[in-house]
């Protein structure tokens, strides 16, 4: 499908079919608009067709869809249908029932390119392209890496649960495709959410969180193993990068809904309710899973180091947003550098679906770094003012906006800080951010219990003066896009105890000037106020919420919630004064 001369070619990249449903734009080899349509419609991880993320990305673009050269979409439906589904009836009766029962959602899958082009109007037939394969593509090329070792590592895509693949001049070579659905990193941890009482598919990060402060090597009440033991039995390495995962303690592969088997239940005992009490076995077995995770990918990551001897890593796939797995891989310093894709979920493959369509379409590899994720919605300062004026709350215009945000954020009030166009991915990176100082320890729980309502053991992040972040932080690389945990400094844990874990560590984002130029002036003017180039940043949104996109999303959780003072573009609005 290459077209000589076609050097710019505007293309619309989905995610589609699935859930955390996207869109992205590229005009020629540059990435225009990425948007999530979680943002519109207020679903977390929603399944909706993304028709509100394709409009908002078109309008960031400023084209319309018959501009359109290309819709790419980052899935095979037949692929998925033919491999997930009937070559494994072939071969069990339980996997033919497993069939016959999902019909309707199969026949949903079959028409997806129909959907595609019903939704957006576009007469031609869409390029599908491998899950997989589009997760690489979304790490790689914009890691400004010639040379590197890519992996992906998610709960299903086609039939496929991981890929492995060695990045050159632009030219992406897979070297193993073999892990196949059942064994999935990303689903036997999606297995454990869901029993540990959370959400799958949704709350996998809350159970990251809660990993340390359990024992994975504490033994199991009424066993003689310990829970490592048992969860290297569920989870074997079997060669070199291939695993399995053991048919006998699951149940997602045979019935929705249930994740995990009665020999699982017999063995760790009930599945917990969200309102049940949190034990220590609970904790305990949290730990071993993430424990396990982190030993099977180290071994991947290890022999294919030795064998290919690239000295950088590239991350994405829904397992990559584990942080703490994140940081063991960069503590180990098995690779010089890794960059992780800041919407290494499934949101991710719509910029992945744009780069490969590019590549594919010009015979360019469109290679060149990137870091810049901040492609979602924006708003004009005109538009911005509107809000506050229908809203009728008072606002000011401050004359120095950074110096008087530091000083409120320095008298220990919190602050929703709202600037330019949104980030892609679910990090909050500065511009859709509730802050707040990083000390002491117990403004982690006021923000806590009077702003984002969530579970107290869970971890807030530190947003850092790019140049200051060895002072506090023991990691060898930057860190833009709060993706790899490391340990504080030991001195320093006091200084900046919200933002320390229970196992010494956070998940810290080194701002530089060209990363977010408004961020970065608030943290030098938090610097000049205190003394300490640390702010604590967490996402702008209550527990259950996607991150605020509009101002006048960002204005209703301000007054909804106990945020102090909101920074809205060039505009404050003090809730003292309301």
């Amino acid at each position: 499908m290459q077209h000589k001369g076609m050097n710019k070619p505007i293309i619309l990249g989905l995610n589609a079919g699935g859930h955390d449903t996207a869109a992205a734009v590229m005009i020629g080899p540059e990435l225009v608009a990425a948007m999530e349509e979680e943002r519109f419609t207020l679903i977390k991880h929603t399944t909706s067709f993304p028709s509100n993320a394709i409009a908002a990305c078109l309008k960031a673009a400023g084209i319309s869809m018959e501009k359109v050269d290309a819709v790419a979409i980052g899935f095979d439906p037949n692929a998925f249908i033919r491999e997930t589904y009937l070559q494994s009836a072939l071969e069990s009766d339980e996997r033919l029932e497993f069939l016959v029962r999902d019909l309707d959602s199969i026949r949903h899958i079959h028409n997806l390119a129909n959907k595609v082009r019903q939704e957006t109007g576009f007469q031609k037939e869409p390029l599908k392209i491998r899950h997989h394969l589009c997760h690489l593509a979304s790490t790689y090329f914009p890691s400004g890496f010639d040379h590197a070792l890519i992996a992906s590592y998610d709960g299903i895509a086609e039939n496929e649960t991981g890929m492995l693949a060695v990045g050159h001049d632009g030219q992406i070579e897979r070297f193993y495709c073999e892990t196949r659905y059942p064994d999935s990193l990303g689903l036997f941890y999606s297995a454990i959410t869901f029993y540990l009482g959370w959400k799958h598919h949704c709350d996998e990060g809350i159970i990251m969180g809660l990993a340390p402060f359990g024992d994975p090597n504490a033994r199991v009440p009424e066993q003689d193993r310990t829970y490592i033991d048992i969860f290297r039995e569920i989870i074997p390495i079997t060669g070199d990068y291939s695993y399995s995962i053991n048919r006998k303690w699951i149940a997602y592969h045979q019935v929705r809904d249930t994740w995990v088997s009665r020999h699982f239940l017999d063995a760790f005992g009930p599945k917990r309710d969200y309102k049940d009490p949190l034990t220590r076995h609970h904790k305990n077995i949290a730990a071993a899973l993430q424990t396990r995770l982190e030993e099977v990918v180290l071994h991947q990551l290890t022999i294919a180091r030795k064998r290919f001897g690239l000295k950088k890593l590239c991350l994405a796939g829904g397992v990559a947003l584990n942080c703490s797995m994140n940081g063991k891989i960069e503590k180990s310093r098995l690779f010089d550098e890794l960059f992780v894709q800041p919407a290494s979920g499934d949101q991710g493959v719509a910029v992945g679906a744009c780069l490969l369509a590019y590549q594919k379409m010009t015979g360019i590899a469109p290679l060149r770094k990137n870091h810049d994720f901040y492609k979602g919605s924006g708003f004009t300062t005109e538009e911005t003012e509107e809000v506050l004026q229908r809203a009728g709350v008072p606002y000011v215009r401050p004359s120095d906006l950074y110096a008087e945000t530091a000083r409120q954020l320095a008298d220990g009030r919190i602050v929703g800080w709202f600037q330019g166009r949104a980030e892609f991915g679910p990090r909050a990176l500065g511009n859709r951010s509730i802050l707040c100082r990083p000390f002491p320890g117990s403004m982690r729980d006021t923000l806590n219990m009077r702003v984002k309502f969530r579970e107290e053991f869970r971890p807030f992040a530190p947003a850092v003066l790019a140049e200051r972040a060895q002072q506090f932080f023991q990691i060898m690389q930057e860190s833009p896009h709060m993706l790899i945990a490391c340990d504080v400094v030991p001195e320093k844990k006091s200084e900046i105890a919200a933002v320390v874990h229970v196992d010494g560590t956070c998940r810290v984002q080194t701002v530089r000037p060209e990363n977010n130029p408004r961020f970065r002036r608030l943290l030098e003017a938090f610097d000049a106020v205190t003394g300490c180039p640390v702010i604590l940043n967490t996402s702008f949104n209550v527990k259950g919420q996607p991150i605020v996109d509009s101002p006048k999303q960002a204005l209703d959780c301000f007054l909804g919630t106990n945020i102090d003072y909101l920074v809205l573009g060039d505009f404050v609005v003090d809730k003292a004064k309301l």
